[in-house]
């Protein structure tokens, strides 16, 4: 299953339309607990989800993207907590860049072998 987390982009996994998601449904797209994508929010002070009437979390699009990002600095990238807090502060837009490059790199490599296969042999 994580190959289908690998081979997705952010894009390709939320509902058109939708403005707010659960947690469920964001650890569903990053294929962690629940528990670790609120163990993030009180680690990365950076991270501030808000909250509707029953207090139940809800993620934008842009928090998802940066629950990605630290998601690929620790468990891809194998960064400790405090570097990764370090390079989420210093870096946040350059990593966010480079993700959706390898994003759209994943999808080129894709393409090609699609493509390599319907070539006659």
């Amino acid at each position: 299953m994580k190959d289908n987390y690998e081979k997705s982009t952010i894009s390709d996994l939320l509902p058109e339309g939708k403005l707010f998601y659960t947690i469920g449904e964001v650890a569903e797209m990053l294929q962690v607990n629940p528990s670790t994508i609120r163990f993030w929010e009180n680690e990365f002070d950076m991270l501030h989800f808000s909250k509707n009437n029953k207090g139940d979390r809800r993620f934008t699009k842009e928090d998802i993207e940066d629950l990605r990002l630290i998601y690929q600095l620790t468990k891809v990238e194998g960064y400790r907590l405090e570097a990764a807090k370090e390079i989420m502060r210093k870096r946040s837009r350059e990593m966010k860049e480079k993700l959706r490059t390898i994003e759209a790199l994943k999808r080129m490599k894709e393409f090609l072998t699609l493509l390599k296969k319907e070539l006659p042999a």
